[in-house]
């Protein structure tokens, strides 16, 4: 009995054992010694506010900490501006916060912070007095979460470049005044012997994108990185280094060969495409050096190209950490939190303190993630592998009922919707994807509406060939009436189809003279099948607003879509990856025709085309007329039997 529960003991001891993370050649290996693709959350905006994200530009730099701490304090002084700040990080990100990254899918978190949060020397702290005592309990939260941290010098002593994001005051003092860098190496040796011990943090991410803009650069950063590293290590042995190259991580000119051997090249990736070209630097860094990879930003794009860059990582084994998990106003993060009403007088105006006072703690009120708005495909742009391929419902559509324009389907450009413009690819331009920056963070344009009718939003903007998709329950087959709300200066055509098959012809829309000035077309007794569907909506003609759309069920028919005696079961499995079975009985001798269409209606192959009777079981294994293997994504079959037609819809997953 003793054997066997020292048995258990040393089995229970084994599987919950921890060490440090490592590295393995270009790998990075977690604590049990396994290869592990790094996928993170950046907590952007909880310890380092930064203007755009509060829509607090003001002072200069516009909208760093340090101005935007100043602006509150003129406001409402300094003893209820350290109250402001304690709900605020209180609100931002919480216990339960942390566990919900979790159960996303996400492995870690960087955790950005200022210098300001640990430095006992520094006179005036941005928000509190101890910053160790956040992390500390940011730490406790991931522990119970089983999910990893990575801690980032976001703010150094004098700035390490001249904007808000690292707090400085326009000049990136770090690199002009040794003292400073006195002070970061003091730091990081102080963070390294309080957290040498901690498994559940991964490793520190020493300066956030360096800006030196003189010749000879990287040997300069490159001697402060290695100064910091030999610091550390007398201290620490245990944690991975994380160096991030010059301009913003861009530029790692003099950084190699690596200097520890628990180091990662850190790089940052924003308004690019996702093409091998873009990453290919950073590829012959690692090529060259023989150390891992690791994107510790991303993001501020549409979902569409978030869901991109997530298969150009893993595709090229590099783990990535994306920006951010928390905004007010904005449609490209987690959540977005509403600005409090007046917050305008904030930003410029001269209100009470009092008043002053009121707004600011109700904007961390707002701040709490039950109060904040979901931003519908973010999630899964980021952890959902068939985004790219495979569209799911963004919410319970069933007909006869009502569909609000912007509800279509999760997905990303070309399977769940069409857009012209669906990404921004380059950062010095104006590529809004979303031109009303509203509602969702995918290609389709969407605007605040002023339809009493709408759900409080619609898609504009629309050029032809545009398209979106709605997955929908059928209840019953038969006659329906569509009612379709729109807004037009111009007029425009649009059409409906169900799995492929346009059962509305072209639907003229005229001019309602004001993009605003909401009217509604009727389209009387159209015939749509029973089942669950795709409804797609093409836009033939654009310039015109659409808001909702109805669809009343005028007549029921009886079931005709196969014969009396004949019989056409599911396909199963489905979805399927690599061949799935078409049960059909045909009673009698009978005309049957089967085929398989994709999302856009065009023809794949034909599976028969003949006179048969009896039972079968027709086999398709994802060919189209060539032999050749088609996508992932959507497919239709439509099987005729005699004189009736039924289409279904089935998933083919490679």
């Amino acid at each position: 009995m003793k054997n066997i529960l020292k048995s258990t003991i040393i089995l229970f001891l084994t599987n919950f054992a921890f060490g440090f993370f490592a590295i393995s050649g270009q790998d990075i290996l977690d604590n049990a010694g396994k290869k592990i693709l790094l996928r993170g959350l950046g907590l952007g905006g909880w310890l380092v506010p930064e203007g755009y994200m509060l829509h607090l530009q003001t002072g200069t730099p516009a909208g760093s900490p340090t101005q935007i701490r100043n602006r509150i304090v003129t406001l409402v002084g300094e003893e209820k501006a350290r109250q402001f700040y304690a709900e605020y990080i209180k609100n931002y990100v919480t216990k339960e916060d942390i566990q919900l990254i979790a159960d996303w899918g996400y492995n870690h978190i960087r955790l950005p912070f200022s210098y300001k949060f640990l430095d006992p020397e520094t006179a005036s702290p941005i928000f509190v007095d101890n910053g160790y005592e956040i992390i500390d309990q940011c730490l406790e939260w991931c522990k119970d979460a089983g999910i990893y941290m990575i801690l980032d010098m976001h703010c150094a002593p004098g700035g390490q470049n001249p904007d808000n994001i690292s707090d400085s005051d326009g000049i990136a003092r770090l690199w002009e005044d040794s003292g400073y860098q006195d002070q970061l190496v003091k730091i990081w040796t102080e963070i390294a012997a309080r957290y040498a011990d901690e498994e559940w943090i991964i490793g520190y991410d020493l300066i956030n994108e360096p800006v030196l803009s003189v010749a000879n650069a990287g040997p300069i950063l490159r001697q402060l990185y290695v100064r910091i590293r030999n610091e550390i290590r007398k201290v620490d042995n245990n944690h991975l280094l994380f160096i991030e190259g010059n301009w913003y991580a861009t530029d790692f000119s003099g950084l190699d060969p690596v200097f520890d051997v628990k180091m990662v090249y850190s790089f940052h990736k924003y308004w690019s495409e996702n093409d091998n070209a873009s990453i290919q630097e950073v590829k012959t860094l690692r090529q060259n050096t023989g150390a891992p990879l690791w994107l510790g930003e991303t993001g501020e794009n549409s979902n569409h190209w978030f869901a991109e860059m997530v298969q150009l990582m893993e595709t090229n084994n590099i783990g990535w950490c994306n920006w951010t998990h928390k905004k007010f106003d904005a449609t490209t993060c987690h959540f977005s939190a509403d600005l409090p009403e007046n917050w305008s007088l904030v930003q410029s105006g001269n209100p009470s303190e009092t008043q002053a006072f009121a707004i600011l703690m109700q904007m961390a009120e707002n701040l709490k993630t039950e109060n904040c708005r979901v931003n519908p495909g973010v999630t899964p742009a980021y952890l959902n592998g068939s985004f790219l391929n495979v569209p799911r419902p963004l919410s319970s559509h069933t007909l006869p009922g009502r569909i609000f324009a912007t509800d279509y389907d999760l997905g990303a450009n070309g399977s769940a919707y069409f857009d012209e413009d669906y990404y921004k690819p380059y950062w010095d331009g104006d590529f809004p994807w979303n031109k009303g920056y509203k509602y969702r963070n995918d290609g389709v344009d969407i605007e605040e509406c002023e339809d009493a009718e709408s759900n409080g939003y619609n898609v504009g903007w629309t050029s032809s060939q545009e398209w979106l998709n709605y997955t929908v329950s059928v209840t019953e087959s038969g006659t329906y009436n569509l009612r379709l709300r729109f807004a037009s200066s111009g007029g425009g055509q649009v059409r409906f189809l169900q799995n492929g098959f346009d059962f509305t012809g072209t639907i003229p829309l005229p001019d309602t003279y004001g993009w605003q000035k909401w009217q509604t077309i009727s389209v009387n007794n159209i015939w749509i099948s029973a089942g669950q569907s795709d409804l797609r909506m093409e836009i033939l003609q654009g310039s015109i607003n659409i808001s909702k759309m109805e669809f009343e069920l005028v007549a029921v028919s009886a079931e005709d879509e196969v014969t009396e005696d004949s019989l056409v079961a599911y396909n199963y499995p489905n979805p399927f990856n690599s061949e799935t079975q078409i049960p059909v009985k045909i009673a009698g001798r009978q005309f049957v025709k089967l085929q398989i269409y994709d999302i856009a209606g065009r023809l794949v192959c034909t599976l028969v085309e003949d006179y048969i009777q009896g039972n079968y079981r027709f086999s398709w294994k994802g060919n189209d007329l060539l032999g050749h293997k088609v996508s992932d994504g959507i497919y239709f079959y439509r099987i005729q039997i005699g004189t009736t037609t039924l289409n279904r819809k089935m998933i083919f997953l490679k």
